[in-house]
């Protein structure tokens, strides 16, 4: 663990804060009735958790890398849902910090953080998901603005957003696709079907269409067609958060394991005195120290201006797969109750998952990864 700023211990107990009081009554109806709470926005803005990467003067916290995984992993030890909710709040309001004018920043951030409105973060379409330099959705130029036409598919909070941060082409005739695309910040678009998932649950996961949608002018993020360009330089610093979630959830997971290793009696001992099942937990363990250490050196390097897209990758990829490795283990641990809906490690199960395919797949990272080793 690094030294801690005095920032840093303020968020991260306001988020046991959250976990210890509240986190619970969020769980059950997001997992096992797939409802995204109305009342969540409310309840994290009153702990101060959704303004962390937002500058002071519009009510966030300010914080550096270090301290924005440090949250997002305390949050995911008990409800990974709920820590992507807060990924997906941080990737909004991330990208309007960078890129956003004193306008839209006035307009938009303080609603936001207040918890009185939730944006979306729309990228991912039906024929541009990891290459997203194939994206269809177009904006054309109006005197006003611009006029959007396109889809877009598997957007967190779809359902329950109040406006979108969307990259569209807005010039076709680009010499590279990726040269002719820009961001912008809607408010008139349609929801279309909410999609099920097998884990992070309760998210209002679905798609989102533009039908000749009218954006001011005023509302494009950064410089016309170079939006692109904007989401490359926001990807890393997702991907540093996504694998701290990773890490929150296989200490939730190991931290199960424990408990029930140390209750469940079988051949006349408890579990925990088993080497077999002492052996399973000492690997676990192992595992989430490597990958903690990778993700809050990823996130050092960030805070110091220092290249860090290889290792946010590679803390990506790393952790995602411990995630997955520990919730398997910790479920075999607990034996066949932990298959069932008895027991929240099938929760986890199922959850961790999921992280291997957003912000990147693990295919994606290791493309990544051996661009910069091989120098490409």
């Amino acid at each position: 663990m690094p030294d801690l700023k005095e920032a840093h211990r303020m968020a991260l107990q306001s988020a046991r804060s959250f976990n210890e009081k509240e986190a619970s009554r969020f769980i059950y109806p997001m997992d096992k009735e797939n409802i995204f709470p109305p009342d969540l926005p409310l309840t994290l803005a009153r702990y101060g958790l959704l303004g962390l990467r937002s500058p002071k003067k519009y009510g966030g916290w300010n914080l550096d890398a270090t301290g924005v995984v440090l949250v997002i992993e305390e949050l995911a030890r008990v409800s990974p849902a709920i820590a992507d909710f807060l990924l997906s709040i941080n990737a909004s309001t991330g990208v309007l910090s960078l890129f956003g004018s004193e306008d839209l920043l006035s307009r938009y951030l303080p609603s936001v953080i207040r918890g009185e409105k939730i944006p979306a973060y729309a990228l991912t379409e039906p024929l541009a998901g990891s290459d997203l330099a194939s994206i269809r959705t177009r904006a054309e130029k109006t005197s006003g603005g611009y006029r959007l036409t396109g889809a877009k598919r598997l957007i967190t909070l779809a359902g329950a957003a109040d406006f979108v941060i969307t990259l569209v082409v807005t010039d076709p005739n680009a010499e590279k696709p990726s040269r002719g695309m820009s961001l912008l910040v809607c408010e008139e678009f349609h929801t279309g079907r909410l999609i099920k998932t097998l884990g992070l649950r309760g998210l209002a996961l679905g798609w989102i269409t533009f039908q000749k949608s009218q954006v001011p002018s005023k509302n494009l993020l950064g410089k016309e067609n170079e939006g692109f360009k904007h989401i490359m330089q926001s990807l890393d610093g997702g991907r540093i958060e996504t694998a701290a979630l990773s890490v929150g959830l296989a200490q939730g997971a190991l931290e199960m394991a424990v408990g029930y290793a140390k209750s469940r009696r079988q051949f006349g001992k408890p579990l925990a005195e088993h080497q077999g099942i002492r052996f399973m937990i000492a690997e676990m363990q192992t595992k989430i120290d490597a990958a903690r250490a990778l993700v809050l050196e990823a996130a050092r390097l960030k805070d110091q201006g220092e290249p860090y897209a290889r290792l946010a990758s590679a803390a990506k990829l790393f952790a995602s797969e411990v995630g997955l490795e520990c919730a398997s283990a910790a479920l075999q641990i607990h034996g066949g109750v932990g298959y069932t809906e008895d027991f929240p490690i099938e929760r986890f199960f199922r959850d961790a998952k999921a992280i291997q395919l957003f912000e990147g797949t693990s295919e994606i990272q290791k493309m990544v990864i051996s661009r910069h080793v091989l120098g490409d």
